[in-house]
């Protein structure tokens, strides 16, 4: 992805505004950054903010922090499994510069290992040049598949890593009220709720959601996460103590699109505005675990078979938001998880540990939200409680936000609430019922109307019985058990 696209993605351009630069550029020369600062669609300052993150590429094989034998392993991996013949090939597949490829190439020649079968087509470019194994190269790759399975991007160092981390916190990002109701646009919330988030958010602290079920508290944690909109990068794999861990996971990461922007393809040695491709553009992550979180989850995993690791969830998630949804309903017990995590959500640093028994601190900046329906303290002591800075209750709606959700979800439907449906509603729920109005009650009331409304080929209304069926599913109904006469 280049620079153009980058700045597109974090909305500090528009695609028009670099597809102007980029005329400008090709009539006056010069770099992207600087003809945007030419034409106004950005200032110097906002663009040396954005480049001072931004993960530059390794100028040669030392810079890339892993050992050159290393890499030409690697890249030999590459070429075997997935039948790779161009240079052009072997840059896109190790995310490594042209440059560095032609190096580690001729290693690998020097060491008989591949041999140059010349260009294709009529093509002089050097990544157009194909190669092949010799009978020795086949063997030393076999081998050092048999060594470590890995075989994917180059990986970057657990120094770059850490300091790439440190610089894309959660907190970098200054959050307003104005931000949040923007991202909570689609839900019904109070703004007291939002004005206890906003301070949570800005320290990048832990927070506990807790309240009785059914009052949005993981659309509340959900919400949240859509608060952040910087562009982070998350590397392909770390590399520490010669050991590679598999961090990138396209489960939890979303890469950023290109953005349709008319600049021709190219290979990074022609831009000099091509960032590291070891790492990958992505949203600030969001996961959300729940009861199958386990400890096992928030540790290194070694795998016996390929020898490498894959990173713990939480590393994953750095730069990111991770929800722990319906805490205490976890597989493990909220004491040990909450023990597991004390040094980390204290001291904001991670030790890991490899199956060599050495261990390593990774940065612990991401932000962590508990959300519980049980009390609180029954979960934890309070010198935990003491280490989660901002408890935030999400509880049952007012009668005007609880009619305003039902209004909502009506309008969705296509019909109107009656004022007379509104009052004997939230009657039956309150003395009928014995219930607490609450937030997703006004959704199921409506789907259960429309679908008695349907069933019964009629427009949708709220007809008195259709209501009642829905209120009545809203709980069961207890039978009195009959009393023996002794």
């Amino acid at each position: 992805m280049r620079l153009g696209d980058l700045l597109i993605r974090g909305k500090l351009v528009t695609v028009d505004d670099v597809n102007r630069a980029l005329d400008h550029q090709a009539q006056h020369g010069g770099r992207l950054g600087e003809s945007l600062i030419a034409l106004g669609a950005i200032t110097k300052a906002a663009l040396d903010a954005f480049l001072y993150r931004l993960p530059t590429e390794p100028a040669d094989i030392k810079a890339t922090g892993v050992d050159g034998p290393d890499l030409m392993d690697l890249l030999l991996k590459l070429i075997y499994l997935d039948r790779l013949e161009t240079v052009r090939q072997f840059a896109n597949a190790i995310k490594l510069p042209y440059y560095i490829v032609l190096d580690l190439v001729q290693m690998a020649i020097d060491r008989k290992l591949l041999i140059n079968l010349g260009s294709r087509g009529d093509s002089s470019n050097m990544a157009d040049m194909s190669y092949m194994f010799t009978e020795e190269g086949r063997r030393w790759t076999l081998d050092a598949l048999n060594r470590v399975g890995y075989a994917g991007p180059a990986p970057v160092t657990l120094e770059d890593f850490t300091y790439q981390v440190n610089l894309q916190k959660v907190t970098n990002e200054i959050v307003t009220f104005d931000r949040i109701r923007k991202a909570t646009s689609s839900f019904t919330f109070d703004d007291a709720l939002i004005e206890q988030c906003g301070p949570a958010l800005n320290s990048g602290r832990a927070m506990l959601l807790y309240g009785p079920p059914g009052n949005g508290k993981t659309s509340v944690a959900q919400c949240l996460a859509n608060v952040f909109n910087d562009v982070i990068y998350v590397p392909y794999a770390i590399s520490v103590e010669g050991q590679i861990i598999r961090v990138f996971d396209p489960s939890i990461h979303v890469p950023l699109d290109r953005a349709e922007v008319t600049e021709d393809d190219a290979l990074s040695l022609v831009r000099r505005e091509v960032f590291d491709a070891r790492w990958v553009a992505c949203k600030r992550p969001f996961v959300i675990a729940g009861g199958e979180l386990t400890l096992d989850m928030l540790d290194l995993r070694y795998d016996e078979a390929g020898h490498f690791y894959e990173a713990p969830l939480h590393v994953k998630v750095l730069g990111g938001c991770f929800v722990i949804d319906d805490f205490g309903r976890q597989l493990v017990s909220p004491t040990n998880l909450l023990n597991r995590w004390i040094v980390p959500l204290e001291g904001r640093v991670d030790f890991l540990k490899l199956h060599t028994g050495k261990s390593f601190s990774v940065p612990f900046e991401e932000l962590i939200i508990f959300s519980t329906n049980l009390e609180p303290e029954d979960l934890m002591d309070p010198a935990f409680l003491r280490r989660l800075p901002y408890k935030i209750e999400v509880g049952p709606p007012g009668l005007e936000t609880y009619r305003e959700i039902f209004e909502k979800e009506c309008a969705k439907q296509g019909f109107e609430l009656p004022q007379e449906a509104f009052e004997t509603i939230v009657y039956k729920i309150r003395n009928e019922k014995n219930l607490d109005l609450a937030c997703y009650q006004p959704k199921f009331i409506v789907e259960q109307v429309v679908a008695s409304c349907r069933f019964m080929q009629q427009p949708p209304r709220f007809e008195p019985r259709f209501v009642n069926n829905a209120l009545n599913n809203l709980r069961v109904h207890r039978q009195a058990k009959a009393v023996a006469n002794i």
